[in-house]
């Protein structure tokens, strides 16, 4: 315990002083603070995968996960597309940004209860189905993540560029065309995945014969999520509604998938209480 104790409270530091410099590449647009921040991210990448692999490798029963491993998942998640997107895109602000959620859950689920588990309803003939309905739906939330970022940037530039205020920041961000259509790309990956989840999730509890648990508020939160996804698309697509207008529906779709996670305190669908 003492170890793994020990483990965390370097993965947090050396976490917080990666966004240290990566704000002071923001600010200041310093390569050298760009450098030590993606060295110091992915040392904590590393201890991320280390301890996953450990847990994976000492797994029994995937019939039940605990709240801490999966939100340690979709923090390890939200590194790695990170780290990719900085790669191979070069926004700064969008892994400084997507860092500071990954570093916010990671906080708070360490420093929370490791010990609570999320006994996902043991639905012991479909065991394979609820670790590709976990799979699915944490891949949803990153992209979705993503999405709103992206989204939250080309609202942030249009108003900037409307009321005429140049600044530093604004040359270091993309094209408003380039953010909308990334914005659109990863709602556009989130909103199947998040379909198909609750797809996964739905057939499992007719399997079970759990058919009063479709009647749950998580199910109702998640339907009104991919409602709100699909419109995202469609006003995006069909309708050719003005960027912004669309920006601020996913930025709204987010919030609602966002009410989505916390309505687990008053769903019989996971137990997270």
């Amino acid at each position: 315990m003492l170890t793994q104790n020990i483990l965390f409270d370097t993965m947090i530091s050396i976490y917080a002083l990666s966004l240290l410099f990566y704000f002071s590449d923001f600010v200041d647009a310093s390569r050298r603070a760009k450098r030590v921040g993606t060295g110091l991210l992915v040392f904590v990448w590393g201890l991320q995968t280390a301890y996953l692999v450990v847990r994976v490798l000492n797994q029994s029963d995937w019939s039940l996960i605990s709240r801490f491993e999966y939100l340690f998942f979709f923090s390890w998640l939200l590194v790695t597309i990170s780290l990719a997107a900085s790669r191979f895109f070069r926004i700064e602000l969008l892994v400084f940004f997507v860092n500071v959620v990954g570093f916010a859950v990671l906080t708070l689920n360490l420093f929370g209860s490791t010990n609570e588990n999320i006994p996902l309803e043991p639905w012991e003939l479909v065991k394979e189905l609820l670790i590709v309905h976990i799979s699915l739906i944490m891949g949803a939330y990153a992209a979705f993540t993503f999405s709103a970022i992206f989204g939250g940037m080309y609202l942030f530039l249009h108003r900037q560029l409307k009321d005429k205020h140049w600044s530093r920041t604004m040359r270091r961000l993309p094209s408003l065309e380039s953010i909308d259509r990334y914005t659109f790309r990863t709602a556009l990956i989130g909103t199947p995945l998040l379909i198909l989840s609750l797809a996964v999730a739905v057939t499992s509890l007719l399997v079970e014969g759990k058919t009063g648990l479709l009647l749950d508020w998580k199910v109702f939160s998640s339907l009104v999520a991919v409602v709100f996804y699909i419109s995202y698309v469609i006003k995006r697509t069909l309708l050719a509604q003005p960027g912004w207008r669309t920006a601020r529906w996913n930025v709204l779709a987010y919030a609602v998938l966002i009410l989505n996670l916390f309505l687990n305190s008053v769903s019989r669908f996971h137990y997270w209480t």
